[in-house]
């Protein structure tokens, strides 16, 4: 470690002149110039991840199962000096594996530009004056700002301010938040839980006690929809496809087929049908739709949160700065014991920091008719609100050396402390209700005459936050697309009723901590209530995960809103944690979804394009399982019916090569927008898949009666023809098993989709047609056929897939009769339809 960094062990006996002494600093900040020096000096505060060359990771992708079966089979080709397929397999393995480290390097590229993204910002004193800056630039020797929400950005040890509550459980596995003073150290990636202070920088980078222990204790994380349905696929594809090629190799020995050629041909036609490359491509998929819903100032920290995004149902969305505009104004002051209002504003504005950048002391600030009158005072401790006492406290000494306490907060909380007369608290209480139900916010100032005098209530302040312009239409527009949008806020149920009303989200505004008292002993009273609230007022944050996790028990996909430290629980319980702007660090670590503009109507818009990449993605599990059934199942069928094979060896490896260019390119495609959340249904995939799969099968062995019957040809050429009816089937098998309804319909493919097809499809003719020294060639009048014929079964196999999906939706005539049935009225009179007597 450099001579010039101080360890927190070392630091934690010294004191601040000392420790700035050894540091070089003092309280004013470093400048900007010897700040860079010390950047270059001791590099940027951040763990260096260990990389591995690319190089290194291309190999990896010659390393496993599937890459061991390719290089058997090329060893097989060796060992029976078959040249030409030793060629071409070799070709495949390299091909396989620089598909795959070309997906993972696209995938890292755009995780890595998401990461810079969400880069760790903190506030540093330098040259005098508080700026934010990427926490990657702080140097031993800054002073910088920590407050709840915060994650602490390097080794420091604590200089000033009252406490700080800091949750170091990831890196000392302490259950309870631990309790710092001044003169305490604090770690690189711990959380400030409640507080504010100022500390010294003392150690950054990898020669922190975080950087040095090198791990962070993380939650085991659920698993998600989209993981559970790769493996699902996955799972069903490998086993159908080695069951059949079982029966083959079974089959073929007893006919007395030679074995290592056998053995080769089972090997290169199993690896051509297990989806080797499936969750790649999901996840490039997921990735490139992540970086455009960055674009959207959405930023996505998990890749698999997309799919969970375009199935969420309920969104549980905060009030303040989400549905309002968090610029609060000041309403008619109501005086207590103040003499005036301008003594009752200065006392809040007293208990205020105008430095916090909060939306209320900036609200409070703003409104004293001369800020010059807060130089007569000088603030000699502060304690900034946090979600338990709900108040600011400050102590404060008068140009005449008066020392005396300011506080403001919640009314009750302030009445509380105050201890009114039952008279005048319910004057009091009568004005909170009042001015709650005209959707004003209200605040309770105190103050004491002496240090340790009793506290007198001076007033009430209304505060108003009107609603984002927006708000209602977004609101609207997520009830369009299938999701219920529910308030969640700290505010009492008057004021949320009223904010409620005017945006159309409906009245039903539950008292959080009644209803989780009331409902405690019943889980299902709790979320069949949950689920049929409108929103819920009075909430703490420990109260917003018991809202996520009753929905949850409901079969909700649940989305949840915050930005402070105590959301962080309820957003990483969430299926969809959403950070919203200007959200602390900690409550950003903890969601999948960080909103960087204000407000939800970019919510709505990355909902919709979560969507899209769902139906992606869905297109191509079925397009995968589809070609798995129907070049498999053809083949070994027609291998043990014919007993010979239908598509050799090489022209296998050949359609690996023509199928996958267009594949590659889906996560570009164009889909249409389901009007409600989309989920994985596997049963759906798997009985489309299969029909449109054995509808190919059927085709296949109608085209070899065809070729053998009707065209007699010789068995090379039935091979070459049965491989460009694969080819020119595969693809328009694409173009089918991207849409739900008529494949000529829109959305239409996106234009790369197309392109790719036509080059490949192009490539694999002119194979059939000369054969360059690969397959026998065949004639273009055999070529013209296979073209037409395959359009013409596109257009069948369309028309079975669409008869599934109208089964599933309900839609077919045996359903619309029967449902009909159900819905009709049973009056012998009524003119409406219905079963009639």
């Amino acid at each position: 470690m450099d001579e010039s960094q101080i360890t927190t062990k070392a630091a934690q006996p010294l004191s601040t002149d000392e420790l700035m002494q050894r540091l070089d600093a003092n309280w004013q900040g470093l400048s900007n110039a010897d700040a860079a020096k010390r950047l270059d000096r001791f590099g940027a505060n951040e763990i260096t991840e260990k990389t591995i060359s690319p190089f290194l990771k291309f190999l990896g992708y010659l390393w496993g199962p599937i890459p061991w079966m390719i290089e058997a089979a090329a060893i097989l080709s060796l060992i029976v000096h078959h040249w030409v397929d030793l060629g071409i397999i070799v070709t495949l393995l390299l091909f396989n594996a620089g598909v795959g480290f070309w997906q993972e390097y696209q995938a890292g590229n755009a995780v890595a530009a998401l990461k810079n993204k969400l880069a760790l910002k903190c506030r540093v004193l330098r040259e005098g004056v508080w700026k934010p800056m990427p926490a990657r630039e702080l140097v031993p020797g800054d002073v910088i700002r920590l407050r709840a929400g915060d994650i602490i950005p390097a080794d420091a040890k604590l200089i000033d301010g009252d406490y700080l509550s800091v949750d170091q459980s990831a890196l000392t596995g302490e259950s309870l938040p631990a309790g710092k003073e001044k003169g305490d150290v604090v770690y690189s990636g711990s959380i400030a839980r409640q507080g504010e202070m100022l500390a010294l920088v003392t150690t950054t980078g990898g020669q922190t006690y975080f950087g040095q222990t090198a791990k962070l204790v993380a939650g085991a994380g659920k698993v998600s929809h989209f993981q559970k349905a790769v493996l699902q696929i996955g799972d069903h594809l490998i086993y159908l496809s080695l069951g059949l090629v079982a029966v083959l190799i079974i089959v073929q020995l007893f006919r007395g087929a030679g074995f290592t050629e056998l053995l080769q041909f089972a090997l290169i036609l199993t690896v051509a049908s297990i989806p080797v490359a499936m969750p790649a491509v999901l996840s490039v998929t997921m990735a490139v739709g992540a970086v455009a819903l960055s674009k959207m100032k959405a930023i996505v920290s998990r890749l698999a949160s997309v799919e969970e995004m375009a199935g969420m149902d309920i969104l549980c969305s905060d009030k303040t700065g989400t549905l309002t505009q968090n610029r609060l104004t000041l309403g008619k002051p109501q005086t207590f014991g103040a003499a005036d209002v301008g003594e009752l504003i200065l006392t809040a504005a007293l208990a205020s920091k105008a430095e916090n950048n909060d939306s209320i002391d900036s609200a409070v600030i703003g409104a004293l008719e001369d800020p010059a009158a807060l130089d007569d005072y000088r603030a000699l401790g502060f304690v900034p609100f946090d979600p338990v006492g709900k108040r600011t406290e400050a102590t404060i000494r008068a140009a005449d050396g008066r020392h005396f306490k300011v506080t403001k907060g919640a009314p009750q909380v302030i009445m509380d402390l105050a201890g009114l007369d039952p008279q005048t608290r319910s004057k009091a209480e009568t004005i909170v209700a009042t001015m709650a139900r005209k959707g004003l916010r209200t605040l309770g100032v105190a103050r004491t005459q002496g240090e340790d005098d009793a506290w007198q209530f001076m007033g009430i302040l209304p505060l108003f936050d009107p609603p984002r312009k927006d708000s209602a239409e977004t609101i609207a527009q997520a009830r369009t697309h299938g999701i219920k949008v529910k308030m969640v806020t700290g505010d009492n149920i008057a004021i949320a009723r009223e904010i409620a009303g005017n945006l159309g989200m409906g009245k039903n505004i539950q008292d959080a901590d009644r209803l989780l008292a009331e409902t405690r002993s019943s889980d299902d009273d709790l979320a069949a209530r949950t689920e049929a609230a409108d929103g819920f007022a009075q909430v703490f944050p420990e109260h917003k995960y018991r809202i996520v996790k009753a929905l949850q028990d409901k079969g909700h996909i649940v989305g949840m809103t915050g930005d402070g430290v105590n959301d962080a629980p309820a957003l990483k319980q969430a299926d969809v944690g959403i950070a919203v702007s200007g959200a602390t660090d900690a409550a950003r670590a903890a969601a999948d979804l960080v909103l960087t503009a204000p407000g939800l109507s970019v919510l709505v818009r990355a909902v919709e394009e979560a969507r899209r990449i769902f139906e992606r993605m869905n297109s191509y599990a079925v397009y995968r399982i589809t070609e798995t059934i129907r070049i498999m199942i053809f083949v070994v069928l027609a291998m043990v019916v014919f007993n010979f094979y239908p598509i050799t060896a090489i022209m296998i490896i050949l359609l690996a090569f023509l199928n996958d260019v267009p594949i590659m390119t889906i996560a570009y495609d164009n889909t249409g927008l389901e009007p409600g959340p989309v989920r994985w249904d596997m049963h759906r995939i798997i009985a489309v898949s299969t029909v449109m799969g054995l509808t190919g099968v059927a085709g296949s062995f109608l085209m070899l009666y065809i070729a053998l019957d009707l065209l007699h040809l010789t068995i090379p050429q039935v091979q070459t023809y049965i491989f460009l009816k694969m080819a020119v089937s595969g693809h328009l098998t694409l173009f089918v098993a991207r849409s739900k309804g008529f494949f000529l319909k829109k959305p239409y493919p996106a234009p790369v989709m197309i392109w790719s097809a036509l080059a490949t499809k192009v490539i694999g003719t002119l194979l059939a047609a000369y054969g360059f020294g690969l397959i026998t060639p065949i004639h273009w009048r055999e070529i013209a056929l296979i073209w037409g014929y395959s359009i013409v079964w596109a257009f069948f196999t369309d028309w079975a897939k669409t008869l599934v999906y109208r089964h599933f939706n309900m839609q077919g005539r045996r359903h619309e009769h029967f449902l009909g049935t159900l819905h009709g009225p049973l009056t012998p009179h009524s003119t409406h339809g219905g079963v009639q007597p």
